[in-house]
């Protein structure tokens, strides 16, 4: 176990919350973990990490994996211009993870509370959840009002959206 699924676990441990672990080869993006999420039950999701146009806002999106997410709708619906991938540098100083790694579980490592949650509405339903343990060769589930707790404990302000697929090529 990596010291960054430690850090995971740990914290889940503190608010007494239980998961599954699964291993598998690293995948980098949803299209990728597809080929190992069979035998996992569990709503399985993209997370991106986002920053507004001047770069004072960072974002957490997290949407159902299969969906395509355009990110113009995505900053009408939060009233911030326009939305881009932040820099591998930035993720590391926000969320303490590599690219590939993107998880909400790294939000274990904003203390200061600087990146908003966007959270797909269509989570809300799930039974359970899965997500890397801020290493991309792991996926833990946990039920989803689990992982609400973990949300609401780690303080990050969390907002809902309703994420349509995308039908546009600016879609990720």
């Amino acid at each position: 176990m990596t010291e960054q699924e430690r850090e995971v676990h740990t914290r889940l441990d503190e608010l007494d919350i239980p998961c599954e672990r699964y291993e598998h080869p690293p995948v980098a993006t949803a299209a990728e973990g597809e080929r190992h999420w069979s035998g996992i039950q569990a709503t399985h999701s993209k997370n991106l990490f986002l920053r507004n146009q001047k770069g004072d806002r960072h974002y957490l999106l997290i949407v159902v994996h299969s969906k395509r997410v355009d990110l113009r709708t995505v900053a009408g619906q939060i009233g911030d211009g326009k939305l881009s991938f932040a820099s591998p540098e930035r993720l590391m100083q926000h969320l303490g993870v590599a690219p590939g790694s993107v998880s909400p579980f790294g939000l274990i490592h904003d203390r200061e509370k600087r990146v908003r949650v966007l959270l797909d509405r269509e989570l809300a339903s799930a039974e359970r959840v899965s997500f890397h343990p801020n290493i991309n060769t792991v996926t833990l589930t946990l039920m989803r009002n689990d992982f609400e707790t973990f949300l609401a404990a780690c303080g990050n302000a969390v907002r809902y959206l309703d994420i349509e697929n995308a039908a546009t090529s600016s879609r990720v």
